[in-house]
């Protein structure tokens, strides 16, 4: 050690960036930041590049996921390894023999086309082959009860040490120091935003600090005065001895992927690597990582994965003949959803994080590339709300992270269906309705660490199927969309974000904050967009004056801490107050034609259109709960938001609950709120609305009043007169099989050209159609298309408008 720190130039006293943790992702932030243009950067490790986690990986890489992004992420990660190696001379140990996906289950078979029609219409090289060719690509399989093969050329493994220095290397000739066997102590935050970063070897001024410690990442982050939610687990594979099969192969054997078997399985030299994530699994440093850790592994226990390994016996039963060459046992860490915690932390100035990365050498150079576009550029070109740091809040205490990290090892090759719900670590967060609702039959998901209802079963107790096809929810969710459109619905709407703004001045803020004009008299409302970096959408929310200084902002509630970093973009005048009411207020919407009418028995405040038209707000009380009162439906349908109290919450639903029998109205759940915003057209967020939509695409350009200034007014300048790329439309599925779309289909026209993929789709039960909100180009209404619906073609039409009442006449009646 002592002779590594002689060779070690003089740390830099200053640094655009620091890097914490010499990991193959840490090393690959670096990389990406210096190809961006920041020379003046710093990785320190505090043993050697590669202790922790990643030297110790099977480093597996494919190409396909569920998620588009990832997708994309994954399929530039692999591309790059090549270009890495010739760039740097630092050989990647890059093999890619392809890799077979084996589908033993109809779920399984849905899951792998879908991803094939995914990767025909991203240009990646994914698709099905005949046993007779999975046969010729690898002999040493038993192919006997599967029913779908598919087959990526691209597929393969890398060597982790070599992976992660070629990072480093490249990352060195751009100007990078690393510093190894350099222990950070701690990180202290200045009050202009910059970091200073103390080290034994002295410490260094920083204006970004970049937490990609790993096993570490919670230590890291603890000396910022924060809580990540991580756990490690253990994870074990085996390599064999030689097999003389594959000693003799001529070529080198694909990997296999046998989700449905659980396991992982490829060549390592002459014999096979086998791996396993195991039901009897095993946390490990559950109270924190010990620092003197680096490359050591845990004891074999393969009698924990013996199953795995029967079933891969059976797939491959040359396994079954072989010796063990040798055991791998050692740590991962993930987070609650298996996904990696990434972007600036929203608690904090400039301080990054790329925490939890679970297949690491799929995903390393897109996580350095959109980690790096983030610190440089202010924002990555991919949309990442689903991996953002942000989706999670103080409520993922420790016991939550461990019970939904041993559910997600567990199941890490289960499939993640559309609408799934698992039940890992909850109740977390319960709203004063929540034991009425549970009686009423509700099914609940989470939103956001709350217990949220998502539709309502004949009685309590029932739980949802899951699946690619229409579920034991779609027959009652049905009932509650055609109970509101043709009576009134009550829904829940709690979960919406609220806030306050108060202040002489809260006006010119908000106009200098969102990209519309905030309405000039009490009690009118106004919708706007919040403009993100490249001049994207970053938000949609409603702002209602509730009197002179006083304004009400309504948006997403599981954005609430993503859209925190915009507030503090924008200097707040003195005497202005911001304040957060999403705790302090729940909220129903009841819609529906009879809604005026169920609501008036409730209150002496007159609901005649005259007296309380569209887009107005009143401060109201109802059966005795005060309320503030907006004229406004996500349903598409007449209808009021209704905002109380938190503890008035249970009060007024039950007075609403009781009303609603005399008109046959009743409870509504989330399902079908997007069944009814679909059919009428209206986008939602992370959706339809994301950084990487542009106004003009999403159809909200009319409410950017550009004789103010506002947000990223000149990123918005920047793309407003580029033609649309695509534009949001609403198609009709013609022939849904059981099955309609739910997001992330792609689509294709009927010359086989891909034009679009789906964001929202849903059976749209008050129009008697199969829908889809979906960004086409090169389409007009009419046009006859394919919707990859189970990744095969549903012929759809291109509507001319949304198909319930496009004209806006109830909503305004």
């Amino acid at each position: 050690m002592r002779e590594n720190l002689k060779k070690v130039p003089k740390m830099r006293t200053h640094a655009q960036a620091v890097v914490i943790g010499g990991g193959v992702i840490g090393c690959s932030i670096l990389y990406h930041l210096t190809k961006l243009g920041w020379s003046d950067v710093v990785l320190l490790e505090r043993d050697e590049l590669t202790s922790g986690s990643t030297w110790h990986a099977a480093a597996n890489i494919h190409g396909l996921h569920d998620s588009t992004n990832i997708s994309r992420i994954q399929h530039y990660t692999m591309n790059l390894y090549t270009e890495l190696e010739a760039e740097t001379g630092q050989s990647c140990g890059v093999f890619q023999p392809g890799s077979l996906y084996l589908a033993q289950t109809e779920n399984r078979e849905h899951q792998l086309r879908l991803q094939a029609a995914k990767a025909k219409f991203y240009g990646m090289n994914f698709h099905e082959v005949s046993r007779e060719e999975a046969e010729r690509l690898h002999p040493l399989v038993n192919y006997d009860g599967v029913r779908c093969i598919m087959f990526e050329p691209d597929g393969g493994n890398v060597d982790p040490s070599g992976v992660t220095h070629a990072y480093a290397a490249g990352a060195r000739a751009r100007g990078a120091e690393i510093h190894r066997f350099t222990p950070v102590m701690g990180t202290e935050a200045q009050a202009d935003g910059s970091w200073i970063v103390r080290t034994p070897k002295g410490d260094i001024h920083t204006q970004w600090v970049v937490n990609a410690a790993g096993l570490w990442g919670r230590e890291v982050a603890a000396m910022a005065g924060i809580t990540l939610p991580l756990q490690p687990t253990e994870h074990q594979y085996f390599v064999t001895e030689s097999i003389p099969e594959v000693a003799a192969m001529s070529q080198r054997l694909p990997s296999v992927a046998d989700r449905d078997g659980e396991y992982y399985l490829r060549q390592e030299g002459q014999g096979l690597l086998i791996g396993a994530y195991e039901k009897d699994m095993r946390f490990w440093a559950e109270e924190g990582t010990p620092l003197d850790f680096a490359h050591e592994l845990f004891a074999d226990d393969l009698d924990r994965i013996e199953d795995n390994m029967m079933r891969a016996i059976d797939r491959v039963p040359a396994v079954g003949t072989a010796g063990i060459k040798r055991v791998i046992n050692g740590p991962m860490i993930w987070s609650p959803d298996s996904n990696v915690l990434f972007g600036p932390h929203p608690d904090l100035t400039n301080y990054f994080c790329c925490n939890g990365i679970i297949p690491g050498f799929s995903q390393s150079g897109g996580m350095g590339l959109m980690s790096a576009q983030w610190m440089v550029e202010g924002e990555s070109q991919y949309d990442m709300f689903a991996w953002d740091v942000a989706r999670f809040g103080d409520w993922a205490d420790k016991a939550f992270t461990k019970a939904r990290v041993g559910d997600q090892y567990a199941k890490r090759f289960a499939i993640h269906f559309p609408n799934e719900e698992r039940d890992a670590g909850r109740p977390v967060r319960t709203r004063p309705a929540h034991a009425l609702q549970t009686t009423l039959g509700g099914v609940f998901g989470l939103n956001y660490g709350w217990e949220h209802v998502q539709w309502f079963a004949d009685h309590p107790g029932a739980k949802d199927t899951n699946g690619f096809t229409r579920q034991n929810w779609f027959e009652p969710v049905g009932r509650e969309c055609r109970m509101l459109r043709n009576t009134a619905g009550i829904i829940d709407i709690s979960n919406f974000a609220k806030y306050r703004v108060c202040g002489g001045q809260a006006e010119a803020w908000l106009n200098a904050v969102f990209a519309n004009k905030m309405p000039k008299a009490v009690g009118r409302s106004c919708l706007t967009p919040l403009i993100g970096v490249r001049g994207g959408i970053a938000g949609d929310f409603t702002v209602t004056r509730l009197a002179e200084d006083e304004f009400m902002i309504i948006g997403s509630g599981m954005a609430e801490r993503y859209h925190q970093r915009f507030w503090k973009m924008v200097p707040m005048p003195a005497g202005v107050s911001f304040e957060s009411l999403t705790e302090a207020l729940c909220g129903f919407n009841v819609a529906g034609p009879k809604s005026r009418a169920l609501l008036q028995r409730l209150t002496n405040t007159s609901l005649a259109t005259e007296d309380f038209p569209f887009m107005r707000s009143k401060r109201i009380e109802l059966a005795g709960v005060d309320c503030v009162a907006l004229r406004v439906s996500f349903t598409g349908d007449l209808g009021w938001e209704l905002h109380c109290n938190t503890e008035d919450q249970l009060r007024l639903y039950e007075a609403l609950l009781d009303c609603a029998k005399d008109f046959d109205a009743g409870p509504v759940g989330a399902r079908a709120l997007m069944s009814l915003r679909v059919e009428k057209g209206y986008g939602s967020w992370s959706r339809e609305y994301s950084p990487e939509y542009w106004p003009q695409e999403v159809g909200l350009a009319g409410l950017i009043k550009l004789d103010k200034d506002f947000l990223h007014k000149e990123a918005y300048l920047a793309i407003k007169d580029k033609d649309p790329r695509e534009r949001l439309c609403i198609v009709e599925i013609l022939a849904p099989d059981h099955a309609d779309a739910t997001g992330g289909e792609p689509i294709f026209d009927k010359a086989g050209a891909g034009v679009g993929r789906v964001t929202s789709g849903t059976y749209g039960y008050g129009v008697n159609k199969s829908l889809a909100l979906c960004y086409l180009k090169n389409v007009t209404a009419g046009d006859e298309l394919d919707v990859m619906i189970l990744g095969k073609p549903h012929h759809a039409i291109v509507l001319p408008e949304a198909p319930f009442d496009p004209k806006g006449e109830k909503l305004r009646a």
